[in-house]
């Protein structure tokens, strides 16, 4: 269990780290060409879009990665293979609908997003129709990525994902720099294009995904026709269940989108409202697209684990072993802690030399407390993908809907007069008290569900606490030393150069402390033993 765990979990976080990486890294040319208005406009779109993938796709993928998992296990494969069909129909349609839905109300969430410039919001309009294409394409492609899951493969997922990636990266760079550079067009032209790339990013994924459907068709096809029985449940059955997994899905799919446009629509006037209307371009790119891009790093640990674990999770509870499952859940949550905790504290300690050598250091006294605050909101954001996804699992999918609902009005209640009293710091405090929230509700519901005891966690956690502490005053005193020679709030080569040196040395105090605690090898296993070669330890 623990070694097919952690094997999904490093395919598909691998996968997605790398994914989420080349999507910071292009945003620092693109950051070059459009600037803080070009941000703000492509956040504009793709919160938006976001939210009409999500419903589009009701959860479908990611149910049917937990149906066909519940129904190979009673080695039924037939009924997955069922759903799986009658489920792509069902993603044609309603990405269709959801493309018209897009795209005929762009205006309205243009003018409700920029209500005091006219001819921005008609800019934003523009770049949202850019990206409602992809709407046609990515629901139905993302259910051939459920099913392989369900078969607990994560490799079609994987390289699907990097290679979706890299297409629509490099349309939307060679597209931003053809316009503004060789036609010196617009910049809300050159978004639009960036925005566009998502359709060629999917459709590049589609051809991976029908190379590997071309592979295993038939292994798939032998189990489905030489199975011995089928429960032969009815279609209409099916997809009451299949929905009753899939909508809490779209709940953990909506909820950073949920938060952004909250933030979407109070941020500008808000801001505007008590004095703050100069900048607030450049702090609303800063937390919801440049910093964002760079908090949800560590927060790919999550996705990769979350989608790693639950066809596990789904067999353990079917089944009811209790002991497997269990360890199942504490290992999923001590992965998140023992990586994300320590990663979402270094990204604090480095925030000013992080955000000015990838973007830059122009505001940066503006800019660099802002992402401080939101680094250690990656922890919560991972405690919920991982959360809701152990729900998921023990077949209390439905309560999703009720911790993500708490915390999103905790975050509509607040968001304006946060922002009021603290200006743009106080959207992330919203952000942070929002998601807290549906985290607490989450682990409230596990603990009374099975009885599952957090004890063991809490502890890991502590050491872990200690360990990024240590790390923290580490890096701290290296900024403090390099600081006389090294003016790395002047250039960004300068804060490059302190950046990977505090990554480097920040990242090494922590693995040395964690591993010769024997903390690594306890939640990830025997395979950090690799590690052995490099602080020349032996073990017995």
């Amino acid at each position: 269990m623990s070694n097919t765990i952690v094997r999904g979990t490093m395919l598909l976080t691998g996968a997605t780290f790398l994914s989420k990486f080349l999507g910071m890294i292009y945003v620092i040319p693109f950051f070059a060409l459009v600037g803080n208005e070009g941000g703000a406009l492509y956040n504009f779109a793709y919160v938006p879009y976001n939210i009409f993938l999500s419903i589009s796709t009701v959860g479908v993928p990611l149910a049917v990665s937990k149906f066909v998992s519940k129904y190979n296990s009673l080695e039924d494969y037939e009924t997955g293979y069922r759903i799986f069909k009658s489920g792509m129909v069902l993603m044609a349609v309603t990405g269709f609908l959801a493309f018209i839905g897009l795209y005929a109300s762009s205006g309205w969430i243009a003018a409700l997003s920029i209500p005091n410039e006219p001819a921005k919001a008609e800019e934003a309009a523009f770049v949202i129709r850019m990206v409602s294409f992809a709407l046609l394409v990515i629901p139905a492609m993302s259910i051939v990525r459920g099913f392989f899951q369900g078969y607990q493969s994560m490799g079609p997922t994987a390289v699907s994902q990097i290679v979706e990636q890299i297409v629509r990266i490099a349309f939307v760079l060679s597209g931003a720099f053809i316009v503004i550079k060789i036609y010196n067009g617009s910049i809300a032209t050159a978004v639009g294009m960036a925005t566009f790339a998502a359709l060629i990013g999917a459709l590049a994924s589609c051809v991976v995904l029908w190379m590997y459907w071309r592979k295993r068709k038939a292994a798939i096809l032998s189990n489905v026709n030489n199975q011995r029985f089928t429960y032969d449940i009815p279609m209409k059955k099916l997809f009451i269940e299949l929905l009753s997994y899939a909508g809490p899905f779209i709940i953990v799919g909506l909820a950073t989108s949920l938060y952004q446009l909250v933030d979407q629509f109070t941020f500008e006037r808000s801001m505007t409202a008590v004095g703050l209307g100069e900048i607030w371009e450049i702090t609303f790119s800063t937390i919801n697209v440049y910093g964002h891009k760079i908090i949800l790093i560590p927060v790919t640990i999550a996705t990769g684990l979350s989608l790693a674990i639950l066809p596990a999770l789904t067999k353990s509870f079917t089944t009811n072993n209790k002991p497997v499952l269990f360890q199942q859940i504490n290992q999923a949550f001590q992965i998140i802690i023992v990586l994300v905790l320590p990663a979402s504290i270094g990204l604090a300690a480095l925030a000013d030399v992080a955000y000015g050598s990838l973007f830059t250091l122009e505001n940066i006294d503006i800019t660099a407390p802002l992402i401080v605050l939101y680094a250690p909101v990656s922890l919560l954001f991972a405690f919920f993908t991982v959360s809701a996804a152990v729900l998921q699992g023990i077949n209390q999918q439905r309560f999703t809907v009720v911790s993500l609902a708490a915390g999103l009005l905790a975050k509509i209640l607040l968001n304006i007069q946060l922002i009021h009293m603290f200006g743009a710091k106080g959207a992330i405090f919203g952000t942070a008290l929002a998601v807290g929230i549906a985290v607490l509700l989450n682990l409230w519901r596990i603990h009374v569900s099975i009885q599952f005891s957090y004890k063991q966690t809490a502890k890991r956690a502590l050491l872990v606490l200690i360990f990024s502490t240590v790390m923290f005053a580490v890096i701290y005193l290296l900024k403090w030393i390099f600081g006389y020679f090294l003016p790395y709030s002047e250039s960004k080569f300068a804060a490059l150069t302190m950046l990977i040196i505090g990554v480097i040395v920040g990242g090494a105090v922590y693995l040395w402390l964690a591993y010769a605690s024997t903390l690594l090898e306890r939640v990830l296993g025997n395979r950090v033993r690799v590690l052995n070669r490099i602080f020349h330890r032996r073990r017995s």
